[in-house]
């Protein structure tokens, strides 16, 4: 049974990251956000949001100042975070600096956490539907081949947690920005089913992931609600998860003047 966090077993030979896909399990906050609410744009008390966060890093052997955080919007812009972050208008995070923990936030979309051990960068992407349909994995892919040298066959990669073709439900509007291998037309519903994870696996495979390099996730937040904060289930009211991967310091736990909160620089993509 999952506690805390998950680990995704894909990265376990790997001793010099940190990953980890967070549950609702284990925090402080009281219902509609309970317990291990981890994002402050909700109305959680800040105070609480702030314990959790402490505890989810300390879960990694990492410090709040090493959170490389994000303010998202569903775009495809990515972001280079060499240090401890606050950045807005993107959803992907690269770096391959040492005592950087990246952290993108979810409530049904898909955090994809990514790892390259030959040139050790790491990557953190929250896609939606409208960041997959604008393939924000591949964008964030190519820029860390443009960055670092990263290439396909090198990188593992985790699809985490989000809501599953068997609950996301769309219009036509939405629909329609899918191709076929990644929706179904439910009778029963009326409605279309939309595959994100499936979608981006593609995009994963697509840049040259191997297959076995690839976990995904078997947890749908809509359908397992108690393990996971949902948005759609909770009609909105509810907490936030969180995707989370890093390189470890060489002393781990520890801020230095390299890992103080700062502006980060944002890439478009």
């Amino acid at each position: 049974m999952p506690s805390t966090a998950i680990r995704p077993s894909v990265f376990t030979r790997f001793s010099e990251i940190a990953a980890a896909q967070s549950t609702r399990l284990g925090g402080v906050s009281t219902a509609p956000y309970n317990s291990l609410n981890l994002g402050k744009s909700t109305a959680d008390d800040p105070e609480t949001v702030a314990e959790n966060r402490r505890r989810i890093c300390a879960s990694l052997d990492f410090l709040p100042p090493q959170m490389a955080l994000c303010i998202q919007v569903h775009g495809n812009q990515i972001c280079l975070a060499e240090k401890g972050s606050i950045s807005e208008g993107f959803d992907a995070l690269i770096s391959r600096t040492p005592g950087v923990l990246l952290a993108v936030s979810v409530a049904d979309c898909t955090p994809i956490l990514v790892y390259d051990p030959v040139q050790k960068a790491v990557a953190a992407i929250h896609a939606g539907w409208r960041g997959t349909v604008s393939g924000i994995v591949s964008k964030t892919l190519q820029e860390m081949q443009t960055r670092f040298g990263t290439r396909g066959e090198h990188c593992f990669a985790y699809i985490g947690a989000c809501i599953d073709a068997c609950s996301f439900e769309v219009g036509d509007e939405v629909a329609e920005h899918f191709d076929a291998p990644f929706k179904y037309f439910d009778v029963v519903r009326g409605k279309f089913m939309v595959d994100l994870k499936k979608a981006n696996a593609t995009q994963l495979a697509e840049f040259g992931v191997p297959a076995p390099q690839i976990e995904v996730s078997p947890y749908c937040t809509v359908q397992r609600n108690d393990l996971f904060f949902s948005h759609r289930k909770e009609g909105g009211v509810t907490g936030r998860g969180m995707g989370l991967i890093g390189l470890r310091a060489r002393t781990p736990g520890l801020c230095s003047e390299n890992n103080t909160t700062e502006r980060s620089s944002v890439i478009s993509a």
